[in-house]
């Protein structure tokens, strides 16, 4: 049933990569533009909409799509590698799993914003900003070390 799987083993691990590069730049950022929104921006100012549609458009337009490209085609990689029984991967999915959650978190602080009831500082939003790098190492580490 999946024998073109092997021909395409190298394109869809790159899309895979392109797809996570993508969803981390997003990852990145859409916290970066929090704190500036939150430091910078009164509720119902231009610079407030500005920031708004901003955080919108890179939550859905790249971000999301993203997100389901990574996890699509990640599943499909380990579909065709039969890593199930590997701890590694139980360990990155975790991981995911966790970006996932983070990446959930972000979309309900834009909610926030869209309803001009953010409570959190810039301070918060630096911390945060955090995540998604301590996730990514585990995660980097996990895929090519493969330390159990």
């Amino acid at each position: 049933m999946l024998d073109w799987l092997p021909a395409l083993y190298l394109w869809i691990k790159a899309a895979h990569v392109v797809a996570m590069v993508a969803w981390m730049a997003g990852l990145f950022y859409l916290p970066r533009l929090f704190v500036y929104h939150a430091e910078r921006a009164t509720p119902g100012s231009e610079l407030d909409q500005t920031f708004r549609v901003m955080e919108d458009k890179l939550l859905r337009l790249i971000m999301r799509p993203a997100m389901i490209a990574t996890w699509t085609l990640g599943l499909v990689l380990v579909a065709s590698g039969g890593w199930w029984t590997s701890g590694w991967l139980w360990v990155k999915l975790a991981g995911v799993a966790a970006l996932t959650g983070f990446h959930e978190w972000c979309r309900a602080r834009t909610r926030d914003f869209a309803a001009g009831g953010n409570t959190r500082t810039g301070r918060t939003f630096r911390i945060a900003n955090e995540v998604p790098t301590l996730l990514l190492l585990i995660i980097v580490v996990m895929v090519i070390v493969k330390p159990f």
